[in-house]
């Protein structure tokens, strides 16, 4: 099944919230991604550090669809998306060789 990686960067107002709000959003993400999971969709989100490990080089999301539709539906009802606190962008991931990596346990 193919593999999508949706990156994405906080807007400007987004930077302006209180730490506690951005913190808010982001734990509905977490949510949102632990649901995706139980649904049976390989999942991962993370986000980017630079070589002093301080944040903020944006997010990083894995997901594995059937299509990229599919994949674009899931992705927006990100709760980050939803209320529009994000830039975002998904693309399909094609390997070098060709090969499509198997995840275990998911029903995709």
């Amino acid at each position: 099944m193919p593999i999508f990686i949706k990156t994405e960067k906080f807007k400007k107002e987004t930077l302006e919230l209180s730490n506690s709000e951005r913190k808010n959003f982001l734990l509905m993400h977490k949510e949102w991604v632990k649901k995706i999971s139980q649904l049976g969709h390989y999942i991962h989100s993370g986000y980017l550090i630079n070589e002093k490990k301080i944040p903020g080089g944006g997010g990083l999301l894995i997901l594995e669809a059937k299509d990229y539709l599919t994949a674009k539906k899931i992705i927006e009802n990100d709760p980050m998306i939803k209320n529009n606190l994000v830039i975002w962008d998904l693309q399909e991931w094609i390997s070098v060789d060709g090969s499509q990596p198997k995840f275990s346990n998911h029903l995709g």
